[in-house]
């Protein structure tokens, strides 16, 4: 049985994904100019109001509304305080973060990443913030790096980290943790918890950094986990470029991309091929999977028909009925 994904990408206003065994839809998403996933992008953000009695700030960083941003989730590296107290909280965090490590694993990309559905748990560590208030080390115009935790809802503007996560296939990395490595709780098997804490151990991981094992990875080879956070590693490195070279507010990684997130999430060696209709989509198809999975960028082939991509394989009236 064929299995392919087809990505429909004609209108720019419209992406629409499939991923199809022989007739049959496995899995089927779409998102519009106006039903974009924020959840997971990474934004250069400008706080616009300390809010004291909420002990919490206001960040402009380019969405409809203005985000919120906790004081439990502001790093101590933006704290505008002496640099030896800085080096103290920071130390105090990675022993609190030491002690909850053996049981704060969770799977995959923590909340502040959108994915297959199935990594929704927090994997952020605890913070305890406890000798300062917002108003003594935040100050209105300081110019952050976010990600959004969760989605504007209604009046409600994103929830917004400072603690950024970046998930790949079978890693998540999270580049300004202080805890080590670990391996998602969903993976149960003794021994493959075993082996891939060996192989997340065998990473050469910065200080100050961390990478988790998802769900995905619980049958992956060493090299397979090495090629995924060689990908995250660099992915880190074109954030940090791309941020320095922006001016805030201003997006500098879009997470909730809907067709780097259906590469990510629903290619497999069992898929055939990828078919994209879109010019533009093609490119970005190409490119996410190039640096994915080098090898595999054959299989992204731009869709030449004559007939819509959705009607040539008999998806519009399965999706109909």
């Amino acid at each position: 049985m064929t299995k392919r994904i087809l990505i429909d990408a004609r209108q720019t206003e419209e992406t629409r994904v499939v991923l199809l065994s022989g007739t049959r839809i496995d899995d089927f998403d779409y998102e519009t100019e106006n039903r974009k996933q924020l959840k997971g992008n990474v934004y250069l953000a400008r706080v616009t109001r300390v809010e004291p009695s909420l002990q919490a700030a206001f960040v402009e960083y380019g969405g409809n509304r203005q985000g919120f941003l906790a004081f439990s989730e502001i790093h101590p590296d933006y704290y505008r305080i002496p640099v030896e107290d800085r080096e103290a909280l920071i130390e105090a965090e990675n022993a609190e973060n030491a002690e909850d490590e053996s049981e704060a694993e969770a799977d995959g990309a923590p909340e502040t990443v959108g994915g297959d559905g199935q990594d929704d748990d927090d994997i952020r560590p605890r913070r305890q913030v406890r000798k300062y208030k917002i108003q003594e080390v935040i100050s209105r115009k300081q110019i952050m790096l976010v990600q959004v935790v969760k989605e504007e809802r209604g009046n409600k503007g994103a929830a917004l980290t400072t603690y950024l996560s970046l998930a790949g296939r079978y890693c998540v990395l999270m580049p300004n943790s202080s805890r080590g490595g670990g391996v998602s709780r969903k993976i149960t098997n003794i021994a493959d918890r075993k082996r891939l804490k060996t192989v997340v151990g065998g990473l050469d991981v910065p200080a100050g950094m961390a990478v988790i094992v998802r769900t995905a990875g619980a049958k992956r080879t060493k090299a397979e986990i090495a090629r995924d956070y060689a990908y995250l590693s660099k992915l880190w490195d074109d954030i940090r470029s791309r941020t320095l070279e922006s001016q805030a507010p201003s997006v500098i990684h879009e997470e909730g991309n809907l067709i780097k997130r259906s590469i990510r999430d629903l290619y497999t060696s069992e898929v055939e091929e990828i078919l994209v209709d879109g010019e533009n989509a093609y490119k970005t198809a190409r490119t996410h999977m190039k640096m994915l999975i080098p090898s595999h960028v054959k299989k992204v082939q731009r869709y030449e028909g004559d007939q819509p991509v959705f009607q040539r394989y008999g998806v519009e009236l399965s999706l109909i009925h």
